[in-house]
């Protein structure tokens, strides 16, 4: 019966050691980082692929004749000049002393 004193004793400081907490100690030391990791390598750069060809230029069309040049119209006649008129008498001469008037012809 001792060992069962000692284990009922016993269960029962496990079950009122849950319901009494203590403060929490300081923390730990940090742990150490972990290595990193080699890079990977990186795959070659493709080849570029080649230019296309050009087209060839289309034919331009011949140049079109030029039309003919047209007739210059003819000239009209000359036309027909008048007669010429009479001339007019030659008019008179007076003499009034030493003076001389002339008269102009009239028309």
């Amino acid at each position: 019966m001792n060992n069962l004193k000692l284990l009922v004793a016993a269960s029962a400081a496990l079950a009122l050691s849950a319901c009494i907490s203590a403060p929490a100690g300081p923390p730990g030391p940090q742990g150490a980082t972990g290595d990193t990791g080699a890079t990977g390598y990186t795959g070659a750069t493709g080849k570029t692929g080649s230019t296309g060809n050009t087209g060839n230029t289309g034919y331009t069309g011949a140049t079109g004749n030029t039309g003919a040049t047209g007739n210059t119209g003819n000239t009209g006649a000359t036309g027909y000049t008048g007669a010429s008129g009479a001339d007019g008498a030659t008019g008179q001469r007076g003499k009034s002393g030493d003076t001389i008037v002339v008269v102009p012809p009239a028309r």
